[in-house]
């Protein structure tokens, strides 16, 4: 008698796509991971990044020349540091009153790219004038870091400059770089465009000395690169647990309890599980012997031999590398190439007619099983 007991081979064939989904959802996760991790230092003009618009070599510069470089992603270590260069590389995910206490605490603060409410909060009278390309231009201004370095990359954001504000790089009236002081011992800068302080750019025209006398005038310069997740720059934002009244809490609160006692209630109602010995333990080979004696008082000889022929069909091909439920020809083809039998003989094997006896029977079931150990031998 054959087992029916599952093998290697149809475990494996169960398992195997649950085993793939879970393969590529960890993979998804190692991908998603990796990327995420990587996030930060592919931000532009981020001081650890090699990518074009990165800012790692103004960084390594500034830092041969002897100035600290610490990057920071929360506004409360920007906010820690006193009297020192703090640039800011995206002004605009922060609230003007952040940007104020910023330049409140910094020797000098340099906004790349600003173009929010935060440029007349930190420079009074300054506004926002348009965008112009970015290109090489003369200074045009008195301004020493703009001077010593003559010609270099600006553009972007231009800035209609108030009272007292110094502006360089113009264009059309309006410039891309310009300076003030903004109090006794703070120095505000506004850069249009991070371009000249990119990896890809540092070297053209005079934008590495550009970079360097904005920077690094100091001792130490903090270079933030703001973060959307950061709690700090939400203001007064409330989350939806706290925008819920007090009075919708406690009644929530009492729903809960009530739905608790309700369920402990009418569990309690259905009693303790009770366990019940089985009034007989009946053994697999006695319900297998039950029904052969059933299907041999019945005389169901052609029923039995069709279930034996269809059983070792369903399980030789598999093996074959053919479906369960392949055509007869493929199944014979692929039988006679693996044992030698002549296609024929397996045909009427397991196709022919039904035994007309039960010792045919007995016969048919012991060529089957033949038929099966041949197969796996070779």
């Amino acid at each position: 008698m054959t087992s029916t007991s599952p093998d290697a081979a149809k475990v494996w064939r169960a398992a195997k796509k649950p085993l793939i989904i879970l393969a590529i959802l960890l993979a998804g996760v190692l991908v998603l991971i990796i990327v995420r991790g990587d996030q930060g230092a592919r931000e532009e003009l981020h001081p650890d990044s090699y990518a074009p618009d990165g800012g790692r070599a103004l960084a390594q510069v500034l830092r041969q020349q002897g100035v600290r470089v610490d990057q920071v992603d929360a506004f409360t270590e920007a906010e820690a540091a006193q009297n020192a260069t703090v640039l800011i590389t995206r002004p605009d995910l922060l609230p003007p009153e952040r940007l104020l206490r910023l330049r409140d605490q910094a020797k000098h603060l340099v906004l790349v790219g600003a173009q929010g409410p935060g440029v007349a909060a930190v420079l009074p009278g300054t506004e926002v004038a348009g965008v112009s390309e970015v290109e090489n231009r003369q200074p045009e201004c008195p301004l020493s870091a703009a001077v010593a370095a003559a010609e270099a990359t600006s553009g972007g954001v231009r800035y209609q400059p108030g009272d007292g504000v110094l502006s360089c790089y113009p264009d059309d009236g309006a410039g891309t770089l310009v300076q003030r002081f903004g109090g006794p011992d703070t120095t505000v800068t506004l850069l249009g465009t991070p371009a000249p302080l990119t990896n890809e750019r540092l070297d053209e025209a005079g934008n590495a000395a550009l970079g360097l006398r904005l920077l690094g005038t100091g001792d130490r310069l903090v270079w933030y690169v703001p973060s959307p997740t950061d709690a700090a720059l939400r203001g007064d934002e409330k989350s939806v647990a706290e925008l819920v009244p007090d009075g919708l809490k406690f009644g929530l609160v009492q729903l809960f309890i009530a739905a608790v006692v309700l369920a402990l209630w009418r569990a309690r109602r259905l009693g303790r599980v009770v366990h019940e010995k089985l009034p007989v333990v009946v053994r697999a080979a006695e319900t297998v012997e039950g029904r052969a004696r059933l299907y041999r008082r019945s005389g169901a000889t052609a029923h039995v031999a069709g279930t034996l022929r269809q059983a070792t069909r369903a399980r030789l091909a598999p093996r074959l590398g053919l479906a369960p439920d392949a055509e007869p020809p493929a199944l014979i083809g692929a039988l006679a190439a693996r044992t030698g039998r002549p296609g024929a003989h397996l045909h009427a094997l397991l196709h022919g007619p039904p035994p007309d006896s039960d010792p045919a029977l007995v016969r048919l079931a012991d060529e089957l099983d033949r038929l099966e150990k041949e197969v796996d031998d070779r």
